[in-house]
């Protein structure tokens, strides 16, 4: 027998976060669209880096770290087995769900509260009769009516909150009506959509897979990022989890897909390159001049053509009325997947693969009802 040891082919740390950029196809996407509208731009390259807002770019970066901390520590998924165990009727299980994903988007973001109960509920299949494709839809709506309550919840709401300079509480004060609205009318739908039907849960549960002292170290830090957000500080903030990560748990560096910060950097470069050819240079010189009510069109059916993040970057970067583009690029999460990229998530993660016609026929209603309530608040 041979004592030549057995190559070793676990992936490496380096290579565990380089595969996210090999295999992102959106990334790729953006990046060919950088190059190729870099020929027609008459701004050299040097000067890209300056069009990306930083500060957002550190937000998003240290709520990836910190909400990829609180995912890996298992205990939310800890709890949701236990709750799901006790819930008896079908309706009480579908506004668990949705509640739950409602809630957790608002402090974890939209795409990591539906990494966390989509498993749980695919983990229900093997229950008789329970509609997993229509329960992930409804966590989309879900985490699409949550996350727009907080600057953290999603992504076009932290940097609307950067140029907005408002504070954390100021920010979600502005959006709470709106959230309360939408979370209502979601609770209504999902009590119709969903009967009382009898159910027997039984998910196992491995108390022993659980991470507290992960989840107290990340609740911790999360604290303290945010509190050094508010101050104006996110790139200190970003140093500072970033560091604690690589002492205690240098694991979390290689789980977070940074190729969507990529993403989101290629955005800020992509809609600028795009603001400067010449057949849309006249609308987009039209923007500071618009009326509240076109300014508010603008943003809920521009997130139905290129998704409400793309939506808000060129926005902001024309007018200062961040609530009617707040209020308008969160509504228009909702209608068209591609309004939020959490739409597409939560489909591609459901086993079913033929929920998109259905998933829209729940999502325009919602589109239409949600943009007649943010109207309604803001005229």
């Amino acid at each position: 027998m041979s004592n030549v040891p057995e190559p070793d082919h676990a992936p490496s740390f380096f290579h565990k976060i380089c595969q996210p950029f090999l295999h992102d196809r959106l990334m790729h996407l953006l990046l060919l669209a950088a190059i190729l509208l870099s020929f027609l731009s008459p701004n050299p390259p040097a000067q890209y880096p300056g069009w990306v807002d930083w500060n957002t770019i550190a937000t998003l970066a240290g709520m990836l770290l910190l909400t990829k901390g609180i995912e890996t520590s298992g205990y939310l998924d800890h709890i949701g087995r236990m709750v799901i165990n006790h819930l008896g009727q079908q309706r009480a299980l579908a506004l668990f769900l949705v509640t739950a994903s409602a809630l957790l988007s608002t402090v974890l973001t939209n795409d990591i509260a539906l990494f966390i109960v989509v498993p749980l509920t695919v983990g229900l299949s093997g229950i008789g009769g329970l509609p997993i494709g229509r329960l992930v839809i409804f966590e989309a709506l879900a985490v699409n009516a949550g996350s727009l309550l907080t600057p953290i919840g999603n992504p076009q709401n932290i940097l609307l909150w950067q140029r907005s300079h408002l504070s954390f509480a100021g920010f979600s004060w502005q959006m709470a009506p709106l959230a309360l609205a939408v979370f209502l009318l979601l609770l209504l739908a999902t009590w119709l959509c969903f009967p009382g039907k009898t159910i027997h849960a039984e998910l196992e549960d491995q108390p022993g897979a659980y991470r507290t002292g992960l989840l107290r170290t990340c609740a911790l830090l999360y604290i303290a990022f945010l509190a050094s957000v508010e101050l104006g500080h996110p790139g200190w903030g970003l140093l500072g989890v970033a560091a604690a990560a690589l002492l205690f748990c240098r694991e979390l560096i290689a789980k977070v897909d940074w190729s969507l910060i990529l993403v989101f950097i290629l955005m800020f470069i992509d809609i600028r390159l795009l603001t400067q050819l010449d057949v849309i240079q006249g609308w987009v010189a039209a923007i500071p001049h618009f009326s509240r009510l076109e300014l508010f069109l603008s943003a809920l059916l521009g997130s139905q053509l290129i998704s409400n993040v793309p939506a808000t970057i060129l926005l902001v970067n024309y007018s200062d009325a961040y609530k009617v583009i707040a209020y308008g690029v969160n509504a228009g999460g909702f209608g068209l997947a591609i309004g939020s990229m959490a739409n597409i998530i939560a489909l591609r993660m459901a086993p079913e693969r033929h929920l998109w016609l259905r998933f829209h026929l729940y999502s325009f209603p919602f589109l239409l009802l949600s943009g007649l309530i943010a109207w309604g608040l803001l005229a």
